[in-house]
């Protein structure tokens, strides 16, 4: 039997490096908070992590690439069949996208075609994140009414220094379905 607490999740995997951390992430809010969990992934995330590993985790996962597939998994029918549009890995690329009204591939169109809530997880170096362009693409997203968490600093090995630097990382899984948790009980 269904918990009728748990809701229709949609998670927008964006083409970052840290969509191969994704797996516990899916595994978490399965677990606490979905009767279902659809997963959108860009052509960009499925070069780090394939559709077929996401979809171990997830009931849904949705490329785009299947022309036979697009009547039921376009952005407008997958934007109203969902409580919340959670975008986890977000990059700069997506959160430009999102801040302008862009809908360059179907993650942004259903950002776009939401009214449900709509979470990004930003995720990028140090030196974009301290960009004014990214600012005002958060600020951007705000004030339109979209949830921007701030990222948690972590160490990552830098291929081109070859050292430890701090960057902007996700938050741990429990944080991401505290967040969703929240964001679901205010909606």
């Amino acid at each position: 039997m269904t918990d009728p607490a748990k809701k229709r999740l949609l998670l927008g995997a964006s083409g970052s490096m840290s969509v191969t951390t994704l797996p516990p992430y899916l595994a978490a809010l399965h677990q606490e908070l979905a009767s279902s969990l659809t997963v959108v992934m860009t052509h960009s995330a499925q070069r780090f992590l394939p559709a077929q590993t996401v979809g171990l985790l997830a009931n849904r996962v949705v490329t785009g690439d299947d022309p036979a597939r697009w009547p039921t998994d376009n952005q407008n029918a997958l934007a109203a069949t969902h409580d919340i549009v959670i975008v986890l890995p977000t990059t700069a690329n997506m959160l430009a996208a999102a801040a302008t009204g862009a809908a360059p591939n179907l993650l942004a169109g259903v950002i776009l075609a939401a009214t449900c809530p709509v979470v990004f997880f930003p995720v990028m170096s140090a030196g974009m994140w301290a960009k004014p362009a990214i600012a005002r693409n958060i600020d951007q997203l705000r004030a339109d009414g979209y949830h921007v968490v701030e990222p948690e600093w972590a160490k990552r090995y830098d291929v081109h220094s070859g050292t430890l630097v701090d960057n902007p990382a996700l938050p741990a899984p429990a944080t991401v379905v505290s967040t969703v948790r929240s964001l679901l009980a205010d909606a």
